[in-house]
């Protein structure tokens, strides 16, 4: 059973963390926090340091989130290379996922925090690289096990991997049209199937 302080700060993140990764640090106000939370700026700061410390923590519970979905995408299946493709699966729908978070937080985030703020920025570089290397580990291990082949460079295509979904994400909500992503994907799926397939 958690504390009632342990709740309050669940719910603060779970009503805040779409707004962060909407409006962005600089332009989420503590009166925008208080009129969604319906809580007062004590009531707030009581739970967290300061706007910063909420917008580390919301950043974190949004990836959190995405990565609680991956895991329920890639766990159905057993071998890396069906990994890789559960993968490309879920990001054929990570519009409609991410939209109840207020969209991509890798993406929103890193762009606004690079102007605004380093912490933030620093945080959201880590996210990426532990992304990335859970890629690396995936086609590493389908090379270990003889599903792909040998040749293949693990973090150059896992690299390549991650670089093509964000920027068809980008793509995707820029434009506001999903094709980018679903072609992407077909590329992607293409490209495990083809060239990393042993």
């Amino acid at each position: 059973m958690h504390s009632k302080a342990e709740r309050t700060s669940q719910y603060i993140l779970e009503t805040v963390a779409p707004v962060f990764n909407r409006l962005g640090y600089a332009s989420t106000s503590m009166a925008e926090i208080t009129k969604v939370t319906g809580l007062t700026k004590g009531a707030v700061y009581g739970n967290f340091e300061n706007k910063e410390e909420l917008a580390l923590s919301a950043f974190d519970y949004n990836i959190k989130r995405i990565s609680e979905e991956i895991r329920s995408y890639t766990s159905k299946v057993k071998s890396p290379i069906d990994k890789l493709l559960a993968l490309t699966l879920f990001y054929r729908n990570y519009g409609d996922y991410t939209k109840k978070l207020g969209g991509c937080p890798i993406l929103n985030i890193g762009v606004d925090a690079k102007n605004n703020n380093p912490q933030l920025l620093k945080r959201v570089k880590q996210v990426i690289i532990e992304f990335q290397g859970n890629l690396v580990f995936l086609i590493q291990k389908g090379i270990d096990v003889g599903d792909i082949k040998p040749s293949i460079d693990p973090k150059k295509i896992a690299y390549r991997i991650f670089s093509l979904m964000e920027g068809s994400i980008f793509m995707a909500v820029t434009m506001d049209d999903r094709t980018y992503l679903n072609d992407m994907m077909d590329f992607i799926d293409d490209m495990i199937n083809n060239e990393l397939k042993n």
